[in-house]
């Protein structure tokens, strides 16, 4: 969910290539380029088992509700983040709807002081407090909540992990704001959550 330019999709389907991988973004541009790549032919790198949806999360077909087994959010910015600590009820039951039974919702989130986010928690307790709220309310239980590794930062395939400078940082918790240089307290925080 939030799939930004599909490269984390990508990545997925090619870990995976009996599952079928589906990025849904409200945003058909950042989407174009790896939607390109996976309808390739096979023998140019395409992927078969991609797919990429246009749709807001408080919109999305009716044909997924429930049905995926794993639902990711990665450093979801805007109304997604938001969503995703509560501060938007309608995107948060979006999400939270795709899970299927016994799915899973696993969120990577990193929100700074520095984003200037009215009412969106920066520190981890506060980011994991909030998020389990949002979700608990549509029938998800948390299994894990704590700080990202590194490993697993990286492991996610995000360009916007790399643009917020997280994906290749040593503690996982420092990022260069990449125009001066200077370093930003981002700490992503890992939540896992299993449809009750």
């Amino acid at each position: 969910m939030g799939t930004g330019d599909g490269r984390a999709v990508l990545a997925a389907a090619a870990r995976e290539p009996t599952t079928l991988a589906l990025g849904i973004d409200a945003s058909a541009a950042a989407m174009a380029e790896a939607s390109r790549r996976a309808a390739r032919s096979a023998r140019k790198g395409g992927l078969g088992n991609v797919r990429f949806v246009l749709a807001a999360a408080e919109s999305l077909p009716p044909v997924l509700a429930g049905r995926a087994a794993l639902v990711t959010v990665l450093f979801p910015w805007g109304s997604l983040l938001r969503g995703c600590l509560g501060l938007d009820a309608a995107v948060a039951c979006g999400v939270a709807g795709l899970v299927a039974p016994t799915g899973v919702l696993e969120l990577l989130l990193a929100p700074a002081e520095r984003d200037r986010l009215a009412g969106v928690p920066t520190s981890e307790g506060a980011v994991i407090e909030a998020a389990t709220r949002a979700f608990e309310a549509h029938g998800l239980g948390v299994v894990v909540a704590r700080a990202a590794t590194p490993a697993e930062v990286a492991a996610t395939g995000s360009s916007w992990a790399r643009r917020l400078g997280i994906a290749g940082s040593r503690n996982g918790s420092k990022a260069s704001n990449g125009s001066n240089g200077t370093s930003v307290d981002r700490s992503p925080v890992l939540i896992r959550l299993v449809r009750r």
